[in-house]
């Protein structure tokens, strides 16, 4: 939870293949879901918060690696999107970022948080999509970085 009412930096990892997109199903429990902003049933891109210290690309990186077992190429990735996320109880400043070159195959790798992985047509996406994550999409469909 954020502290005295701080504004989080969150980020979503848009990983395509084959002109699909992989998104992870997050678990329906809260507690278990791991979101501030209140993502549990959805389906979400990899991502999560950035760390103090932390470079843009460390984050993706590491929330990818950490939440799918992919390990994306360095240097590889380019911002996306840019969005103000806000809910009753969190406020997140959340980066897209479009990764289409990494290695490896999904797996669970937090069964707590995600409970599966697979891959969608974009024009073909499953529902309840976790919104940070369409808005991450929407932004790379539209071909802009930032919308109000």
């Amino acid at each position: 939870m954020l502290e005295n009412n701080n504004i989080g930096v969150g980020f979503g990892v848009m990983i395509l293949k084959d002109g699909k997109i992989l998104l992870g199903q997050r678990n329906v429990d809260p507690e278990k879901a791991d979101s501030e902003l209140h993502g549990e049933g959805t389906w979400s891109m990899p991502g999560g918060k950035m760390r103090f210290h932390e470079s843009f690309e460390e984050c993706c990186y590491r929330e990818t690696l950490e939440e799918t077992g992919l390990e994306i190429a360095k240097n590889k990735i380019k911002l996306i999107s840019v969005a103000n996320d806000m809910v009753s109880d969190a406020h997140f400043i959340t980066l897209g970022f479009l990764c289409e070159d990494f290695v490896g195959e999904p797996k669970v790798m937090e069964p707590d948080e995600i409970t599966r992985w697979e891959w969608f047509a974009i024009d073909n996406l499953p529902k309840p999509l976790f919104f940070p994550s369409e808005k991450v999409m929407k932004n790379y469909l539209e071909e802009v970085i930032y919308k109000n």
